[in-house]
């Protein structure tokens, strides 16, 4: 019974004293990430990567609906017109009704 109050007395003081130093340490971390996320050329370079990952969405998703015009020949997928429309058809020709 001594041995564990004795361990347990040496983990509450090694927790309020590596808290206390940990914390500190932290708060350092914590300002140099958020002075390096806001300077000029984190900022530009992460506009950069939005913009390309915005144009390269776009370009899937064009590419996706003209496969899916394309098919549209195909059972399930005519009279689609809507990209919704394109997607739920698509579904519904990928799975039988009774599937799930």
């Amino acid at each position: 019974m001594g041995r564990k109050l004795i361990f347990i007395t040496g983990v509450g003081i090694g927790y309020v004293l590596g808290t206390r130093a940990g914390r500190e340490k932290f708060d350092q971390m914590v300002a140099q990430a958020r002075k390096f996320w806001e300077s000029p050329t984190v900022q530009e370079a992460a506009g950069v990567v939005q913009a390309q990952a915005t144009r390269l969405y776009d370009d899937g998703k064009q590419a996706v609906t003209e496969q899916m015009h394309r098919l549209s020949g195909r059972e399930g997928v005519e009279g689609a017109t809507s990209a919704e429309d394109l997607e739920a058809a698509s579904r519904r020709s990928q799975f039988p009704a009774n599937a799930f």
